[in-house]
């Protein structure tokens, strides 16, 4: 079950971060920043869980991933802009880019290994 990949635990405890510290940015961000990084950062976990369903296509299990890590290096945009305008400290960054850049190693390997995740 994709639940139990690394990769998406890791994805979801980040996007479940970025949730809780976005509810502290300024209400004029509502629809821009905000909005942004939690869609971004919630995607990561969709479209593995998307991929990993349909794991027995290959490309299509491969795309849906690759999809996965531009969404998570969107979300690494976001974070960077989030430091830069005060919203998060140093620390924050640090610790959300570091689970982020975990993440998108993981999904790496899965693109790079697909047949370890098919099921026989």
């Amino acid at each position: 079950m994709y639940k139990q990949l690394k990769a998406y635990k890791i994805a979801y405890e980040l996007a479940m971060n970025i949730f809780e510290i976005t509810k502290s940015f300024p209400k004029e961000e509502r629809y821009a920043l905000t909005d942004q990084i939690r869609r971004s950062s919630r995607s990561v976990c969709a479209n593995i869980a998307e991929g990993y369903r349909k794991r027995q296509y290959l490309k299509h299990f491969i795309a849906k991933l690759s999809d996965s890590d531009m969404e998570n290096s969107e979300t690494q945009v976001w974070l960077d802009f989030s430091l830069s305008c005060e919203y998060i400290n140093k620390n924050q960054h640090t610790e959300f880019v570091t689970k982020s850049i975990e993440v998108g190693r993981l999904i790496g390997y899965m693109i790079k290994n697909p047949n370890k995740f098919i099921s026989k």
